[in-house]
């Protein structure tokens, strides 16, 4: 029997020990005093978290090589994509509407103007804008005059990327010409594919029913008295005069192109206090070449006023969006 406290013994393994195939998750072996063999590593299921522990370990390093694969091949399949739905421009689209409006303008110059005793002059010029071997007239008799004094591209339609339709509006005193002349495009060159066709001309719009029901009347009469300075500093263009009347902003004036008459009307809708947005009609007078003051017109101005203190100031100022606008 052997008297006095035991001291436990216990045995280090060296690391190089465990061999170049060891497993870091491994716990080394632990010999205690007594020495039964190699007892297992302490504490109840130890081994459970080391499994765990690989277990996160494989998973971490799958999803790394997952995102490093699928990246990659998410970019490739983008840009494949991206370059498969870009859509190309229609052939239309690529019709040289510029070119072949200012080419149809051309031709209707000449086409509707016609004199019976200037006919072979028309008819050179003409030959510059249809096809070989077609009439040197192109459907005129040669009888008649007829003369236009304005001609205007109304727009373009384009069939394809060679050939279009040009509507071109023309005026002849009284008479409106509306055209639609066919043009052929290919490599530049223009020529015009057949015959034109007259077609009704614009219809006159109706504007519909709208204006201001709600009126302010004492603020019109209000802005009568301060519009009228306003305009007459307006209309010289002055900078330091325009300043009295401008909310910060500075604004620009029309330099003396014409002479102040009149604020004919003011129409102020009913609103916030100290802030308005107003209509005003303005008589200017416009310099003549004769004798006499030359003529007068009427036009109508957007004014946004607002309120400081005891006077109105303009804060900007525009010509009116129309009684059709919204």
């Amino acid at each position: 029997m052997r008297h006095g406290r035991e001291t436990a013994v216990v045995e280090e393994v060296p690391a190089t020990s465990l061999g170049p195939s060891a497993d870091p998750w491994d716990v080394p072996k632990q010999r205690h005093g007594g020495g039964r063999g190699g007892g297992r590593w302490g504490g109840s299921g130890g081994r459970w978290w080391v499994w765990l522990g690989r277990a996160v370990l494989w998973a971490l390093i799958l999803v790394i090589l997952f995102n490093g694969i699928r990246a990659p091949f998410e970019r490739f399949t983008a840009s494949e994509s991206g370059s498969t739905t870009t859509s190309k421009p229609s052939k239309a689209a690529q019709f040289p509407a510029s070119a072949a409006s200012a080419f149809a303008m051309q031709f209707a110059t000449v086409y509707l103007n016609y004199d019976q005793k200037t006919a072979p002059a028309r008819e050179t010029q003409i030959r510059a804008f249809i096809p070989e071997g077609a009439d040197g007239q192109f459907g005129w008799n040669g009888v008649g005059t007829l003369q236009v004094h304005s001609v205007q591209v109304a727009g373009v339609d384009a069939r394809d990327a060679n050939n279009a339709t040009v509507t071109v509006l023309a005026r002849s005193q009284d008479k409106w010409f509306r055209l639609a002349v066919p043009v052929y495009a290919k490599d530049g060159a223009l020529v015009i594919s057949g015959r034109p066709a007259l077609l009704p001309p614009p219809v006159r719009a109706a504007l519909p029913q709208t204006g201001v029901r709600d009126r302010d009347q004492a603020l019109e009469a209000e802005l009568q008295k301060v519009l009228g300075p306003f305009f007459q500093a307006y209309a010289l263009g002055e900078p330091a005069a325009l300043a009295r009347y401008a909310d910060g902003k500075a604004l620009s004036g029309l330099a003396g192109s014409v002479t102040y008459f009149q604020v004919k009307e003011v129409i102020a809708p009913k609103g916030p206090v100290g802030e308005r947005t107003v209509t005003a009609t303005v008589v200017w007078q416009i310099p003549g070449t004769g004798a006499g003051n030359g003529g007068e017109l009427e036009q109508a101005y957007q004014l946004e006023m607002v309120k400081k203190g005891a006077n109105w100031f303009v804060r900007d100022i525009r010509g009116t969006p129309g009684q059709g606008a919204s």
